[in-house]
């Protein structure tokens, strides 16, 4: 779905030779804009995980969900604190609160932030309700069992690594003989490149019958729809944001702005990653595994408590202790 829209789309923007002037004749165009457009992703958060869900009667795996957060989130709030001085700019700051949050180099709006957080949670959230209510047809029908059938979950997938290297040097290539602006190196786009390969190196192998493709699909295609509304018309032309061209790789969309490519890209690779992260998390617990055996295939020594560290697992094992717990009038009937 999204290669059929995205070729002809690409087609048809590179017939603009000469991009339209934008000129802007207000110094604060759009008070507050980058911060009421978090909306574009509060909004269907809200709608989702407080309306549809429960509407249709679909259970978030709570466990597999918020890990996947946890694992995901320090790479979106890392983006901004170590390289955002390096990847992008912000010129307009009454698009936003006028609150800085901390990153190195330079401070960044707080909407940096909120922006990640509310983009991950969003791109989860869609794909859970498609895979578990619209698209459910299409998913795995007996999970648990399925995924107690899986040896190990960390498995090497020659075939991402080499792609995403072939996409950096491709990258590189372009830079440096095709680029207007050969100095710099493409950082952007290798960053993004590495989101979307190390979960797929990992775990391709093994996640991959579990993930619902068109759960997928649908998700990156309604995903990336809102980011190219927000970037293309909104936040590149108002300066919400704008992105350092030396760490570019200088392929861009000149009837946007001259909008980079790494921006069609960006949640193109974040939607990738959190599935495979989230379906692999989900496996994980669905298994009853722990950890050790689950990833690696390692058997849990017997005779031992401290080595079980699967949630489902720990959980029964309360609830077991909780039940053998003998009542003070058992003990005093037993003496």
């Amino acid at each position: 779905m999204f290669v059929m829209i995205a070729v002809p789309a690409g087609i048809t923007l590179h017939t603009v030779r000469i991009p339209a002037t934008f000129q802007i004749q207000s110094a604060n165009p759009t008070p507050h804009g980058y911060t009421w457009s978090l909306l574009l992703f509060i909004v269907p958060i809200l709608v989702i995980g407080c309306w549809f869900l429960p509407l249709g009667g679909v259970k978030i795996p709570q466990s597999a969900f918020w890990r996947t957060l946890l694992i995901l989130l320090p790479i979106g709030f890392g983006l901004d604190f170590f390289f955002a001085e390096r990847f992008l700019y912000f010129r307009n700051p009454g698009a936003t609160l006028g609150i800085s949050a901390p990153a190195l180099g330079k401070w960044v709006p707080i909407e940096e932030y909120i922006f990640y957080f509310t983009g991950f949670i969003a791109v989860l959230l869609i794909y859970v309700w498609l895979d578990e209510f619209w698209l459910r047809a299409y998913n795995v029908q007996d999970y648990p069992t399925e995924a107690r059938r899986v040896d190990r979950l960390l498995k090497f997938h020659p075939t991402s690594l080499i792609v995403g290297l072939l996409l950096i040097a491709f990258a590189v290539v372009y830079k440096k003989f095709f680029s207007s602006d050969s100095g710099g190196f493409p950082g952007y786009f290798t960053f993004l490149v590495l989101t979307a390969l190390v979960p797929a190196a990992s775990f391709f192998p093994e996640a991959r019958r579990f993930i619902n493709w068109r759960a997928l699909s649908l998700t990156l295609f309604m995903i990336t729809l809102v980011s190219l509304f927000w970037e293309a018309t909104l936040a590149v032309p108002y300066g919400w944001w704008g992105y350092q061209h030396r760490q570019m790789m200088g392929l861009s969309i000149g009837a946007w702005w001259g909008l980079p490519i790494e921006a069609v890209c960006v949640w193109v690779a974040v939607t990738y990653a959190t599935v495979i992260v989230f379906e692999v998390v989900k496996v994980w617990h669905a298994s009853g595994k722990p950890a050790r055996q689950a990833f690696l295939g390692v058997p849990p020594p017997s005779g031992g408590l401290a080595h079980i560290d699967s949630p489902s697992q720990s959980s029964l094992l309360r609830g077991n202790f909780r039940a053998r717990k003998p009542s003070p009038s058992a003990v005093g009937k037993g003496e």
